[in-house]
């Protein structure tokens, strides 16, 4: 089995793999690379297609708009958590999609994970969650998130385990123990 760790792998940081079902049909991970930010900043402003639907605002003003979010996105998680994974989902060498990952002491922070539009509600961002929980588990550490209460994975999490703990304006942030199962 294939496994990756954009950062170096400690004992405070396993790598992460996928499980072998999702390799054998030609998904892969491998570490972000500064040639990755067109297709990223493409992902990221496909997360947002929905929200700026609604935004009466000419085509070349909402991609100045995201281009400056991702930018933003980018350089605060860059600067907050520079040893954190920056992993590149692939599939048959193609990327579509990212999972970053930052481990502290006491947690798993899953900073982001997102994939291309064709590769949503089919199962892999489940898959994908899974063997991370099950990493986390292995090491018995809670994993954390940041997640819009609108945001169709909300209900994902909540069946995956996590519950919510806090509540910003904007993200709720959710937990899930180790050991917390899946309902």
């Amino acid at each position: 089995m294939r496994s990756l760790s954009a950062s170096k792998t400690t004992a405070s940081s396993p790598a992460f793999t996928l499980p072998a079902t999702l390799l054998s049909d030609g998904f892969s991970l491998r570490p972000e690379t500064d040639a990755d930010v067109p297709f990223l900043m493409a992902l990221f402003a496909s997360t947002r297609e929905e929200e700026f639907a609604q935004v009466p605002w000419p085509p070349e003003q909402k991609s100045a708009f995201l281009a400056m979010q991702f930018n933003a996105q980018r350089t605060h998680y860059r600067t907050y958590m520079p040893d954190a994974d920056w992993i590149v989902v692939q599939h048959q060498g193609s990327p579509i999609g990212r999972i970053y990952l930052h481990w502290t002491p006491d947690a798993v922070d899953l900073v982001d994970i997102a994939l291309t539009p064709a590769f949503r509600g089919r199962g892999l961002g489940t898959t994908i969650l899974t063997a991370l929980l099950a990493l986390a588990d292995s090491v018995g550490r809670p994993i954390c998130l940041f997640v819009e209460r609108f945001n169709p994975a909300f209900r994902l999490y909540g069946r995956l385990g996590f519950v919510e703990f806090a509540e910003g304006d904007v993200y709720l942030e959710m937990k899930r123990e180790p050991g917390g199962g899946v309902s």
